[in-house]
């Protein structure tokens, strides 16, 4: 690859609300005639062990000081794979950008906490660190979500509609030189939950859902809350699970295909409901959900789009690759979250920075 001068090193750390584990990218920005460019160099999934499953998957319920102690814990923890990383691969990164690990996300409480503490991952990984990405969103009065919509916007704005599926599914578009976006429904959160009855950590391939057939009053259930005849913009967290589907997937957890094809096309039918009429628009689909053939059947019998499933490097990594590049972006004074995205009273170049202080490189690490 021809060096450029401009060229911006960044690694993206991104940790996704279906608790599997984290992605990581290393990649390089630079401008070409006005446009960014960007070519991602190495990348890796870590899953999290049990501890840290259960650890997060618990944080939901902590008191504010259980809390912060976890925050600073988890901070170390990405702090060591940030490190390991940049061994295993010999990077030079001018920064680290984290999105964090959501716990709740009551924008309209104006509240908002992702855990991941910037300081002790930048002590831990020896890098500066950007993250923190929602809070000056939302304290704008905007959603803090979605976040991926400037990356849409400057690094794919080849396809007419994005559409990410993880634990929850958000799509982005451009209307009159806007760029929308929003969080359709939960996605992975409730297919893992279900696939979990069968003893499973998610639907393989979409595997438990090909055996199913449609459970009318679950299907009708699933639909009804006002959240999804709400117009954008809009957001969802945890809560929204939490409150509106983790006590009726339960009834129906003694059909579990059953329940698996019917959640299927519930997601399908929120996610074809809330794409746009563009003519001929071509819809990039990345995120965990891109593997689940039922549902990417499900949605292609619900849209005349071209639906176009990313390489499986793009599928598992957009996201991180796109945290790097907000990173790149608040790095240099520009805007990475848009208002006309989130609902905030203006455009915003967020993100909190931390330098790296000294760190014992001989302190034992149990992870």
């Amino acid at each position: 690859m021809t060096d450029h001068k401009d060229k911006i090193s960044a690694i993206g750390l991104m940790s996704g609300s279906s608790l599997d584990g984290i992605d990581l990218v290393a990649a390089d920005f630079w401008q070409d005639e006005g446009h960014w460019v960007f070519k991602l160099q190495h990348s890796e999934f870590c899953p999290y062990s049990d501890f840290w499953r259960k650890k997060l998957g618990a944080a939901f319920y902590l008191k504010e000081a259980a809390l912060n102690a976890l925050d600073k814990e988890y901070g170390l923890f990405l702090g060591e794979i940030t490190q390991n990383f940049i061994q295993k691969n010999r990077l030079h990164p001018d920064f680290v950008a984290s999105h964090g690990h959501t716990v709740f996300h009551q924008p309209e409480k104006a509240l908002t906490r992702q855990i991941g503490f910037g300081q002790a991952l930048a002590d831990r990984s020896g890098v500066m660190v950007i993250n923190d990405f929602r809070s000056e969103d939302v304290a704008k009065g905007g959603q803090g979500a979605p976040l991926v919509p400037i990356g849409d916007r400057l690094l794919f704005g080849d396809y007419g509609i994005c559409l990410n599926i993880g634990g929850i599914a958000n799509v982005s578009y451009e209307v009159n030189d806007q760029r929308l976006a929003f969080d359709c429904c939960i996605a992975n959160q409730g297919l893992n939950f279900i696939a979990g009855f069968l003893g499973k950590p998610y639907d393989k391939d979409g595997e438990i859902a090909a055996t199913g057939k449609l459970i009318p009053q679950f299907y009708e259930a699933l639909n009804t809350p006002q959240y999804f005849e709400n117009q954008p913009p809009k957001s969802l967290g945890r809560e929204f699970f939490e409150q509106y589907q983790r006590d009726t997937i339960l009834k129906w957890q003694h059909q579990p295909a059953d329940a698996a094809f019917t959640y299927t096309k519930h997601i399908a039918f929120q996610i074809a409901k809330n794409l746009p009429h563009i003519a001929d628009s071509k819809i990039l689909v990345t995120g965990g959900g891109a593997y689940h053939k039922q549902l990417i059947k499900q949605l292609s019998l619900q849209t005349l789009h071209q639906i176009e499933v990313a390489s499986p490097l793009l599928i598992d990594y957009k996201e991180a690759l796109i945290f790097a590049f907000l990173g790149v972006l608040r790095s240099k004074g520009m805007v990475n979250v848009l208002a006309a995205s989130t609902g905030a009273a203006s455009d915003s170049s967020s993100g909190l920075i931390w330098y790296p202080k000294s760190f014992s490189q001989t302190q034992n690490s149990r992870y």
